[in-house]
């Protein structure tokens, strides 16, 4: 059986290792340490670029629309809560950003806290709702070409972006 959804877990386990340094970081700035504009300013960069066009890119212009094609083979739809967490977490981003530009310390770590929480519970329902369902109602020929497709899409980004100094953001 042909597997979409490694690729996608393991960045997961990277965007969640970047999750807890953020919370260490609001942690430090709730207990007096000034904002570190440059990490923010680098954790801005691997959220826009890593997490949204890397491999939200993938789950929305790949596997979601994989999905809502296949969704005979589904009991339910759940894309559209997942499109909205995305959204939700562009706004988080958006609201971050602003809060490093206005030095405003406790509107960046309540923005940043939002956002690891729902990404923390976005991963949970895609691990281990949304990707099973996925492998589940998705044939084997139509898994080789997502997974081309997946291919494509990093290799364009990857001329885009340097994608491996994004994964080792913070390391």
């Amino acid at each position: 059986m042909i597997d979409i959804t490694t690729t996608l877990k393991d960045e997961h386990q990277n965007i969640l290792r970047v999750i807890s340094i953020v919370e260490a970081e609001c942690n430090e700035i709730e207990n007096g340490k000034a904002i570190d504009t440059d990490f923010f300013v680098g954790l801005s960069d691997f959220i826009k670029n890593y997490v949204d066009k890397f491999h939200h890119g993938k789950e929305e212009d790949i596997l979601f629309e994989s999905m809502v094609k296949n969704s005979e083979h589904l009991h339910c739809n759940p894309i559209p809560v997942m499109m909205h967490e995305h959204d939700m977490g562009r706004f988080y981003l958006s609201e971050m950003n602003a809060a490093v530009e206005e030095n405003d310390s406790s509107k960046l770590v309540q923005n940043a806290r939002g956002y690891c929480v729902l990404l923390k519970e976005h991963i949970y329902k895609e691990d281990n709702v949304l990707y099973p369902m996925a492998e589940e109602a998705i044939g084997d020929a139509e898994k080789n070409q997502i997974l081309e497709q997946y291919s494509s899409t990093e290799t364009k980004l990857k001329s885009e972006y340097d994608i491996e100094k994004l994964r080792e953001f913070g390391k």
